[in-house]
């Protein structure tokens, strides 16, 4: 059995062989050892007969043509459309999961919209009139060897290339995904090191070195983190991440924090606003240039100011941009650069 008589089930791209028929899957952090038959922690992998092949090469769950702003990707082509896609399964164990409806299910359970061959679905993103595409709702990297074929299709048609991400990918598996012709990442810091053990079952400090290997290749980069009560909401915690991204990152990477609402198996109540302002007050005290807030539609920290004067730079309604007023990448009043590709 070889799996190409079914299009989803590829041999994986990264995998070593172990003793005793076993083999170790090397797409992400995970290292999973499977034996004959079985399936990694994502259910997306499975060992047949010696060799790791992946059950979702093109399996899609979810797809639709989104504001590049609801990733979110608020420094980088404001205003453009992203063709998104999304597969089953996940590598994190979180139960507060926002799209648990397609991470927790396995791909022989799922429905959605089947096969998508990676010219298709470029196909589909000039046909919607779309400037790029985004491999986003669960974790992307599961869709390795698919979008690896969808980067380099979508960049030879003039389109950038986004993933939206738990950044828990090998270091082979994501220098291939920036060869391939990755544009930019949000990646979600899902807070300190401990709480990230408890409730993703992952180590935050791949993550942290995924994100600095983004910033040196030259990937632009914003980070999110789900604020939620009684998790990460702390002040060493937040102070923690705010202080990480400045020194390892730099200054003017974006930071994103999005109110959490009861999902899946958690049912803390919701982030109070007040906390996320708080959050972003004292981020700013870091010296962190931009930071927003996210799920808390219509508020003015949604909107990018300049860092030096205060102007309002780029209105956002939701994930709609109703003003933009930069010239040429520069503060109209001061002058000041504002770091945004367009």
């Amino acid at each position: 059995m070889d799996g190409h008589s079914i299009p989803s089930m590829k041999e994986a791209l990264l995998q070593e062989g172990l003793p005793d028929g076993k083999v170790r899957c090397l797409t992400c952090e995970r290292r999973c050892a499977l034996a004959p038959g079985e399936k990694g922690f994502c259910r997306t992998r499975v060992n047949r007969e010696g060799k790791i092949y992946t059950l979702v090469y093109g399996l899609i769950a979810s797809l639709s043509a989104n504001p590049i702003e609801k990733k979110p990707l608020f420094h980088f082509f404001p205003g453009s459309l992203a063709l998104t896609a999304g597969t089953w399964g996940c590598n994190f164990a979180c139960p507060w999961c926002q799209n648990w409806e397609i991470s927790k299910r396995d791909p022989e359970e799922g429905y959605g919209h089947g096969y998508i061959a990676p010219a298709e679905f470029v196909a589909l993103a000039n046909r919607y009139h779309c400037q790029g595409t985004s491999i986003s709702f669960n974790e992307p990297t599961l869709l390795l060897e698919w979008a690896l074929d969808v980067f380099r299709l979508a960049r030879k048609e003039g389109l950038y290339n986004t993933f939206v991400t738990n950044g828990y990918m090998t270091r082979e598996a994501l220098e291939a995904i920036v060869e391939a012709g990755l544009d930019a990442a949000n990646v979600d810091i899902k807070g300190e090191r401990e709480a990230v053990r408890r409730y993703c079952g992952a180590d935050v400090e791949v993550v942290w070195r995924n994100c600095r290997l983004l910033v040196e290749q030259g990937v632009h980069l914003e980070v999110t983190t789900l604020v939620i009560p009684g998790v990460n909401d702390s002040e060493r915690t937040l102070r923690g991440i705010a202080e990480r991204i400045y020194t390892e990152l730099g200054p003017e990477v974006p930071w994103h924090l999005t109110r959490y609402f009861p999902a899946y198996e958690f049912h803390t109540p919701p982030t109070p606003v007040s906390t996320l302002e708080w959050a972003h007050a004292l981020a700013k005290e870091v010296g962190l240039a931009f930071v927003y807030l996210g799920n808390v539609p219509d508020h003015p920290l949604e909107n990018t100011y300049c860092p030096r004067c205060g102007a309002l730079l780029i209105e956002r309604h939701g994930f709609s941009i109703a003003h933009c007023q930069l010239e040429d990448g520069r503060c109209p009043d001061c002058g000041r650069r504002i770091p945004l590709r367009m």
